[in-house]
């Protein structure tokens, strides 16, 4: 902002001094040149008056010296003629005495008693010259002509240093144009520059540097002012949000603990037609215990300023994938990661780890026995070629699938799809997609070929040194498409990053 303001000042001021300076300069060549024909025409004048004169009394011997007295004292070359067009002298010396000029075009014209003024080129130097050829009697018949010739060599000079000094004054004034519109812009682009900074203070979170409401003009005051006022109470309400929800989250693990303890009590004392209300009530607390729980890691990351490090996406892979293999041999579901080149990407610290559990978690719950859920890496690019490398996993099932509307509010916090089991929290998409944009990503749900669902995330590829893998390493089928993949066996359950088989948030 500050140079386009610089920029429309000289502007404005290149163009005053062109529309002042050129028509001056223009004028004053004109003048000078207007000046110098005018006196070199009343010199000549007097002069072939003076030669007339010598040449009535028949002192013809004296026009030599006269002409070279003049000459020197003006700085011409001046020669005189006959009547006839004779020369009678030169103070050049380039015409010999009694040469017939009479043909000569300003010569003829002063002959027939008319002055004749123009430019033409000095024979001895090449340089143009000012010529003045005028007729030497007041009768009708012309005694003698004189014409003179001034180099306009020093008159150029004159003019160029006059255009110089124009220009080098319009320098100056630019010069110390710039110098003040600088300060100037400077000091009206910096509230607006203050606002700038704290705009992005505020969507990195917290507003540390608000903006002084006391500098630059008063419409940007009044701007900073209301921008203040609007971000304190804009993070007044954020805090207020992620306490609430953190506070919540935490007042009720402890009431819903004693609650659990109390409803297992009972369990000894109920007849048998109440254990299935007592287990009922006990998955619903089991998922309320989830949601606060799905809430408080949400709240932590809201929080939480997170900065994304390059991590081996093929090792969490392969370590989530045997970990979960345990529980997926329970519902009779393969587990499949393709062989594929190691790779890294930009994340979070842990957040890989919860992105594959949550979108596992998910796949599972719709996954039929007998079915396989993949895990497949892609590395490729964004739409455009001058984006950097990205890396794509899919998680893809063999479900049900979900339409294209359930698609596009899957992401919404709470939200479950009709045909969902009711032990879900409909938090474990927002997680996914909260932590896969703080590490820089973008996540999304996309129809599996031949049905089921196929959870892309896009991670942005750390370094040059990993090797790109086969887009084509995606695999099928049941447990006999296990041949050539790496098919993970778990002895027994283990739980993931603190949730365990039944606490990840599912979402479907």
């Amino acid at each position: 902002m500050t140079r386009r303001l610089l920029l429309s000042h000289l502007s404005l001021i290149l163009l005053v001094l062109l529309t002042l300076e050129v028509p001056f300069g223009i004028f004053y060549a004109r003048s000078e040149l207007s000046r110098l024909t005018h006196a070199a025409q009343q010199g000549a004048t007097t002069l072939a008056e003076v030669c007339e004169e010598k040449m009535e009394r028949g002192l013809t011997a004296d026009l030599p010296e006269l002409a070279r007295t003049y000459g020197q004292r003006t700085g011409s070359r001046v020669l005189v003629a006959d009547r006839k067009g004779a020369v009678l002298t030169d103070t050049a010396a380039l015409a010999p005495v009694g040469k017939d000029l009479s043909a000569e075009p300003d010569i003829s014209t002063a002959l027939h008693d008319h002055p004749a003024v123009g430019t033409r080129n000095d024979p001895s130097t090449g340089d143009e010259a000012l010529f003045v050829t005028v007729p030497g009697g007041s009768d009708a018949t012309v005694p003698c002509v004189v014409r003179t010739e001034y180099r306009l060599g020093p008159l150029k000079a004159k003019v160029h240093a006059t255009w110089l000094a124009l220009g080098a004054i319009a320098l100056g004034v630019l010069a110390a144009v710039a110098l003040i519109g600088f300060v100037l812009a400077r000091s009206v682009t910096r509230p607006v520059r203050a606002l700038e900074r704290a705009t992005a203070q505020l969507a990195e979170g917290r507003m540390t540097n608000p903006p002084a409401t006391d500098h630059g003009p008063p419409e940007l005051r009044r701007l900073a002012a209301s921008f203040t006022s609007t971000a304190t109470r804009l993070q007044h309400l954020l805090q207020a949000q992620q306490a609430f929800a953190s506070d919540v989250s935490h007042q009720l693990k402890t009431p819903l603990t004693s609650l659990r303890l109390r409803l297992e009590n009972f369990e000894p004392h109920l007849a048998a037609c109440a254990q299935d209300s007592l287990d009922k009530a006990l998955g619903e607390l089991e998922r309320l215990s989830r949601m606060v729980q799905g809430l408080l890691a949400l709240a932590r990351l809201e929080n939480s300023a997170l900065s994304p490090e390059a991590v081996d996406l093929g090792a969490v892979v392969d370590d989530r994938a045997a970990i979960w293999t345990a529980f997926a041999d329970e519902q009779h579901v393969d587990i499949i990661v393709p062989a594929t080149a190691a790779v890294h990407v930009w994340a979070v610290p842990g957040a890989l780890e919860q992105i594959i559990d949550n979108l596992l978690s998910n796949a599972l719950r719709v996954s039929p026995p007998g079915s396989a859920i993949t895990l497949t890496t892609v590395t490729g690019r964004r739409e455009g070629s001058c984006t950097p490398p990205v890396v794509e996993l899919h998680v893809t099932d063999q479900g049900p699938g979900m339409t294209g509307p359930e698609r596009q509010r899957a992401f919404d916090r709470f939200w479950r799809a009709s045909d969902a089991d009711h032990d879900g929290t409909g938090l474990g998409l927002p997680m996914v997609q909260r932590l896969t944009r703080a590490s820089g990503g973008e996540v999304s749900l996309e129809a599996a070929p031949g049905g089921g669902l196929d959870a892309v995330v896009r991670l942005r590829r750390a370094g040059s040194h990993t090797q790109r893998e086969h887009p084509d390493a995606s695999v099928k089928g049941s447990k006999d498409s296990c041949a050539g993949h790496r098919c993970h066996r778990s002895p027994q359950p283990v739980a993931a990053r603190g949730f365990g088989k039944r606490e990840l948030g599912a979402k479907k």
